[in-house]
């Protein structure tokens, strides 16, 4: 008997827990989309301060403002992290043109972010199509010096996870340029990371490693639309020839910021909670999916718990990455020096998959901890979020390491992410107020979790 009074009493106060919860996560939707203050903040980082890439005047404007706005949130504690970062700036838009038989077609392109540029008079030379570097690499020299290499592998249409067709052909981007140039290519184009047909061009960030600098050779993004009308065009001429001409510049590092808001812990101060996006964007558009979202809806996890009267058990850091895009050096730099404090972090959540309709998580836990995650899936679901599995967390939190610690990336449904990313259509009027809002009440639902129930 005394049994079974034991197993209702434990069973008893399951069931007050779970209502608990249930309650509070009601709380925070509801503050969330009546109370928001994201939808503003992004509107000022998009709209007022516009893109911000590493090392650029907008992007030291964006720490103040952001900076400022911690402050106004009441946080015990708003600092910044200094971090040295890359100063790489696109020059004059770029031209590009398709020349057949003296007749030239203009096509939409854009520098790659740390290529070199063209000469001034721009460069211009036969053409060779491949689906990627191992193809290329089969070619051989013969085929491929003196010419441009045009990499033309499309993100597959059959993953519903879309970041699963952009990780099957980024490499194209990151690492084409490098591969062409030891094959003495003089110019690389790549096809956009783009799952729409358009004439938009995506950047993003190429690498060529320990080349010596000599070697470097321009890389240049063509927009979807481009790269298939190149694609056809080589089928029926394939001595046509390629021009483009592009101005952009790489500087000497520069000093930048992270920025860091902090709640101190009510019982477990030295426990620490990160949450956070990435404060610089490419230079294209206004960087409102990429990264914007993710920095205001995490500044919105400490305005929801303020509104609500909630006081963390743990210390909750709010922590604006700087140099995502092309260098990651805001994460690294953060890590480093939790590393040097000996912090102990228990959890951190990123949001970089920009401000659409959340759906889940993506986790990186071992079996006990992602079990516990599961086992909330039930609270979720009221707010139609259903996914949560094992995967790729956030690049800003992947060097940050703690003895024990569980990472989570905010998964939204990323149907039409790409066709924004890296683009100059990544613009303040691609973001739904309601959406971006949901996407902050689920990250900080997820919080106040690991908050109360901590990790195994």
């Amino acid at each position: 008997m005394k049994k079974v009074i034991t197993l209702f009493l434990l069973s008893s106060l399951f069931v007050y827990s779970q209502t608990e919860d249930e309650k509070m996560l009601n709380n925070i939707y509801e503050t969330a989309l009546t109370k928001s203050k994201c939808y503003d903040w992004l509107d000022y980082l998009s709209n007022t301060i516009g893109s911000r890439l590493s090392g650029s005047k907008s992007a030291a404007l964006a720490v103040d403002y952001t900076k400022g706005e911690l402050e106004k949130l009441g946080f015990d504690r708003v600092f910044l992290q200094e971090v040295m970062v890359p100063k790489w700036v696109r020059g004059e838009k770029e031209q590009a043109y398709i020349e057949i038989k003296g007749k030239k077609i203009n096509v939409p392109i854009c520098a790659l972010g740390s290529s070199v540029a063209t000469s001034k008079k721009g460069l211009k030379s036969n053409i060779i199509e491949v689906q990627g570097i191992d193809e290329m690499i089969e070619m051989g020299e013969d085929k491929v010096k003196g010419k441009i290499v045009f990499f033309n592998r499309p993100m597959t249409p059959i993953h519903i996870q879309t970041f699963r067709a952009y990780g099957g052909c980024i490499d194209q981007r990151s690492s084409g340029a490098r591969e062409a140039a030891k094959l003495g290519a003089v110019g690389v184009i790549v096809r956009s990371m783009n799952l729409r047909l358009d004439d938009f061009p995506h950047t993003g960030n190429t690498n060529y490693g320990d080349l010596p600098r000599e070697m470097y050779i321009p890389a240049a993004a063509i927009s979807t639309n481009g790269a298939n009308l190149l694609s056809d065009s080589l089928k029926e001429n394939p001595n046509l020839e390629f021009y483009f001409k592009q101005s952009c510049e790489t500087h000497a590092d520069v000093l930048s910021y992270n920025v860091v808001g902090e709640i101190k812990g009510t019982e477990n101060p030295n426990k620490i909670m990160v949450v956070g996006g990435h404060l610089d964007s490419w230079d294209l558009g206004d960087g409102s999916h990429d990264d914007g979202a993710g920095v205001v809806q995490s500044m919105e996890i400490a305005s929801i718990f303020k509104n609500l009267g909630y006081k963390p058990k743990n210390t909750i850091r709010v922590v604006l990455f700087m140099n995502e895009e092309n260098g990651n050096r805001g994460g690294e730099k953060y890590a480093e020096l939790a590393s040097e404090a000996n912090e102990n972090h228990i959890f951190a959540l990123e949001s970089d998959a920009g401000g659409f309709s959340p759906r889940g998580f993506s986790i990186d836990a071992d079996e006990a901890n992602f079990a516990k995650i599961s086992n909330w899936k039930s609270l979720f679901e009221p707010y139609l979020i259903h996914y949560f599995a094992i995967g790729h967390t956030g690049v800003d939190i992947g060097p940050l390491q703690s003895k024990h610690i569980v990472k989570a990336g905010l998964q939204p449904d990323s149907q039409r992410y790409f066709d924004y990313h890296h683009a100059a259509n990544d613009t303040f009027d691609a973001i739904n107020k309601r959406e971006l809002e949901l996407g902050a009440a689920t990250m900080a639902s997820l919080l106040y979790l690991f908050d109360q129930h901590g990790i195994d």
